[in-house]
């Protein structure tokens, strides 16, 4: 990985939305190409209408396979088939999901095959593609193998995970649970650690409801349910602390305190994340075998073929996915052969614990000196 560019994967989202102009925009810049090796799942008939519409010139490399991708190249497969149809810029449709859905399905599929290192997923619209709850959730369905993901938005001062995420208002206090919050705080701290390599992460949990349910007047969650979880997460060693109420929290910059915020639902979050980041933010799917990122935003079908759209957010999904590959490699790389323990032996107050030394060290250790 050191001698070869890390190769990231690009899908091309909503094809009416402002995937193809962030992707144009962000690698106008050759100084990404000393980063990565791009490779986009798309369309080249889609792609032109963008770049002619937006008056970019930009030049793709076509692409038959991941494995032709050449460095310092915007690379790129055709995903969908030459009846591929016209772009119509703001407009959400059956056919811009589909696209969106044809070229997710070709990237994942290519992963399992070992044909690039990162994902980096342009916004879709969920409402064009049928049962899609989102990217987190359907890849997760691909690769989790029994894995769950945790989704997380990462900006410059703030690392905000959800316990819950993508339900209606109504299904949320009955999906709180302390189960939910535990195994979330768990892997929360796992990413922060093993992801964005915190050693030792403070937490702050947020409460459900408003100024933490004064004493159960507005609610019993926070009694009932969020601070046994805090205490149960304290006793397996991890920093959680609170429950702290939103506005609060946010408005007094008490986040500044800590390296991780978990959050009980998905406006609340997500609301004071857009307010306190303005020109970038980046959504990181965690606890997965394949690391995925994507720009914060949706596919701004407001804005889309007016040539508004900023490459910051895609450009600082690029930069984490390559520095989260690289830290979780760097963590796991001493924990792959840990010392097998032989056996513990425990004598007065002290437990000593021996490990089995390598046949090669018993032999030269068991040998007779020779004359």
């Amino acid at each position: 990985m050191n001698d070869i560019k890390m190769r990231i994967a690009i899908t091309h989202g909503d094809t009416n939305g402002t995937g193809y102009e962030t992707i144009m925009k962000a690698f106008d810049d050759p100084t990404m190409y000393e980063l990565c090796t791009p490779i986009i799942y798309g369309s080249t008939k889609i792609a032109e209408q963008h770049a002619n519409a937006l008056g970019i010139n930009a030049k793709f490399n076509v692409i038959n396979d991941a494995s032709e991708a050449q460095q310092n190249r915007l690379n790129i497969i055709n995903c969908l088939s030459d009846e591929a149809g016209t772009v119509e810029f703001g407009l959400a449709t059956p056919e811009s999901g589909k696209n969106a859905l044809q070229a997710l399905n070709k990237a994942l599929e290519d992963y399992k095959a070992g044909k690039y290192d990162v994902l980096v997923t342009s916004p879709v619209n969920r409402s064009t593609i049928s049962s899609f709850n989102g990217h987190a959730d359907f890849i997760e369905s691909k690769l989790g193998n029994g894995s769950k993901g945790l989704s997380i938005l990462l900006g410059e001062d703030l690392r905000i995970a959800f316990v819950t995420n993508n339900l209606a208002i109504k299904d949320i206090p009955e999906s709180i649970t302390k189960q939910k919050i535990v195994e979330k705080g768990k892997q929360f701290h796992k990413a922060l650690k093993r992801d964005l390599r915190i050693s030792n992460p403070r937490i702050a949990v947020l409460s459900l409801n408003p100024r933490c349910g004064e004493d159960g007047a507005l609610g019993d969650e926070e009694q009932e349910i969020i601070n046994p979880a805090i205490e149960e997460l304290e006793s397996n060693g991890i920093q959680a602390f609170g429950p702290y109420a939103a506005d609060n929290f946010f408005g007094e910059g008490k986040y500044y305190h800590f390296d991780g915020i978990l959050a009980m639902y998905h406006d609340q979050g997500m609301s004071p994340f857009k307010t306190l980041n303005t020109s970038w933010g980046v959504r990181f799917t965690s606890g997965l075998p394949l690391v995925r990122t994507a720009p914060y935003n949706g596919p701004q079908l407001d804005i889309a073929g007016s040539n508004q759209v900023l490459p910051d957010s895609l450009r600082h999904a690029i930069y984490f996915a390559s520095d989260i590959l690289r830290n979780r490699t760097n963590y796991d790389e001493p924990l792959a052969n840990p010392l097998p323990k032989l056996y513990h032996e425990k004598r007065d107050d002290s437990e000593k614990v021996r490990f089995r030394s390598s046949d090669s060290r018993q032999q030269s250790t068991l040998k007779e000196p020779k004359d």
